[in-house]
């Protein structure tokens, strides 16, 4: 079955970068529009950025211009770079394919935290 395994997650202070990590297994990778989600504590999972395998890319408007979602086809990788972190960005991080309603195998995600 489909496997994702998310990397890269770290306490930080806002105004501060991380980058993250997703391999996935067991898939057709080149095949799909795959995405950063996120889950805040109470809130529902939501799609911060996405990617074709054309490498078009798309953002939600709350990380327009800090994040840039990036793709390596031959090795099975999503990456999030993110910039310029703010303490709403503090959430768990999951990799899957986009649309959500397509998604397979939720793997453990990567949690951010930002200190404000």
């Amino acid at each position: 079955q489909v496997q994702f395994v998310e990397s890269g997650g770290d306490l930080v202070q806002a105004g501060g970068s991380l980058r993250l990590s997703c391999v996935a297994s067991r898939i057709w990778f080149n095949r799909y529009v795959m995405g950063w989600y996120r889950q805040a504590p109470g809130n529902q999972r939501e799609l911060v950025a996405s990617i074709t395998s054309i490498r078009t890319t798309s953002y939600a408007d709350s990380v327009k211009g800090r994040f840039t979602i990036s793709r390596d086809n031959a090795q099975k990788t999503v990456y999030l770079q993110m910039n310029s972190l703010k303490a709403e960005d503090t959430a768990v991080y999951y990799c899957n394919i986009v649309p959500a309603e397509r998604a397979e195998n939720w793997g453990q995600g990567t949690q951010v935290t930002v200190s404000s």
